[in-house]
């Protein structure tokens, strides 16, 4: 149901955009490039083949932000919200989809965990789009600088990566602001709060500054993202030092480099330019791509929570001790098999759309690599190829995007049934690995 769902909104978001009054005059819209653009809007990457501003109207700049609105939350949330608001009562099955949607621990409490969800969105929404507003305004006036303010928070909270930023040169992103702390600082904060997880959000409005009450989770996400948040600033910094970063002040490198440490983190703006990053740092942001945000998050990858796992798991076989182990918690082996399978699958995934793209079009190999990273990653980052793949790689990227979003561990277990292990067990025998 998750997944028709997306199907609907993306394929509903298509047909709006090929509406006549959707692209402004002069332009032409392909079904094609409509349906890549619903894609990447609802499942929150932001790969355009069309420039956001210069290419579509209010009209179909607001098609775009509905869905990323909702592909952000997730239409269970939002249609669980709208049936509460119209005092519908929701039942045993509502509340299973709430728990899948949000991968929630448990199914208690999903109910009131959508209120917050909502609530908590519309207040970080609404703060970014004030604080944005303040700098938008002197610079295009009180309407298009509250509308920018708006449409940009919602993108970043989302981790959408869409900007109508266009206006100043064509898929230009926030390169104009790389040393304004108003708008680097919002736009991180925002990226950043959404990509850490509703449960997150919950456990901290319910235990406030008490680290000792957290969730193991919560402990594990806030954790991850402090390291990676600032371990990515130094090694960005370190990285382009003699590049991009070259004739900065240790002020500009800072938030220039704090942002290009936040949004690989699925987000997809960027204030550099993403081709001229070095191949240290294009890796650096390939990796950060591919670990992505947290669960039950608007942000993809296969989640912080996921590689800390593997990570423990190693730990404990090399150091053979019996448990994986943290913050004085022992990990279940069901959680140890499933980020495996994740890794694996996810990483499948962009091997396999490589190696597609590499053989049906002459393109670099770098650049192909990028690419598939973000689009699994759900990032949206881009070296500038996209408007260049044709129609077989095109629809490939969409699938990466859309796998990325659903989820490929939850898209391979929905084709398969639940069955139950029967009453015979083959006899064991060691094989070697490694």
């Amino acid at each position: 149901m998750i997944m028709a769902g997306f199907l609907i909104i993306i394929f509903v978001g298509a047909c709006l955009l090929m509406l006549p009054f959707a692209s402004k005059a002069g332009q032409e819209t392909t079904f094609l490039g409509a349906l890549f653009t619903s894609v990447s809007a609802t499942c929150v990457t932001g790969l355009v083949v069309y420039d956001t501003w210069s290419h579509w109207t209010v009209f179909g700049q607001l098609v775009l932000l509905t869905e990323i609105q909702i592909g952000g939350l997730g239409f269970i949330t939002i249609g669980t919200f709208t049936m509460l608001l119209l005092k519908k009562k929701i039942g045993l099955e509502g509340r299973e989809l709430i728990h899948e949607s949000l991968n929630t621990l448990q199914l208690r409490g999903s109910v009131k965990l959508v209120k917050r969800i909502v609530c908590g969105t519309l207040i970080f929404e609404g703060t970014g789009a004030i604080l944005l507003a303040v700098r938008f305004i002197p610079q295009m006036g009180v309407v298009k600088g509250i509308y920018y303010g708006i449409f940009h928070s919602i993108s970043a909270f989302c981790n959408a990566g869409f900007d109508l930023m266009g206006y100043r040169e064509e898929y230009s992103s926030f390169s104009a602001y790389v040393f304004d702390p108003l708008v680097v600082s919002v736009l991180s904060a925002l990226i950043l709060i959404g990509g850490i997880g509703f449960l997150v959000w919950d456990d901290i409005f319910e235990n406030r500054l008490n680290w000792k009450r957290y969730r193991v989770q919560t402990k594990v996400v806030l954790t991850a993202t402090a390291v990676l948040v600032a371990g990515g600033t130094v090694l960005f910094g370190i990285s382009e030092s003699g590049n991009l970063f070259a004739d900065m002040s240790l002020g500009e490198k800072f938030w220039a480099a704090l942002f290009c440490a936040v949004t690989p983190r699925t987000a997809g703006f960027n204030t550099v330019d993403t081709a001229a990053l070095t191949n240290g740092s294009k890796i650096l942001t390939m990796i950060f791509m591919f670990i992505g945000g947290c669960p039950g998050s608007t942000a993809g990858g296969i989640k912080t929570t996921t590689v800390v796992v593997i990570i423990l798991y190693i730990k404990s076989y090399l150091l053979h001790t019996e448990d994986c182990v943290v913050f004085k918690r022992r990990l279940n082996q069901d959680a140890i098999k499933r980020a495996s399978v994740v890794v694996f699958i996810n990483f499948s995934l962009a091997l396999f759309a490589i190696l597609v793209l590499l053989i049906g079009q002459d393109l670099p190999l770098a650049d192909v690599l990028f690419e598939a990273f973000s689009a699994i990653g759900t990032v949206g980052m881009s070296t500038g190829v996209t408007r260049d793949l044709n129609t077989v790689s095109r629809l490939v990227i969409m699938a990466l995007m859309f796998l990325g979003r659903v989820g490929s561990l939850s898209f391979a277990m929905s084709f398969t049934e639940k069955r139950r292990t029967g009453g015979i067990r083959y006899p064991e025998e060691d094989i070697t690995v490694g």
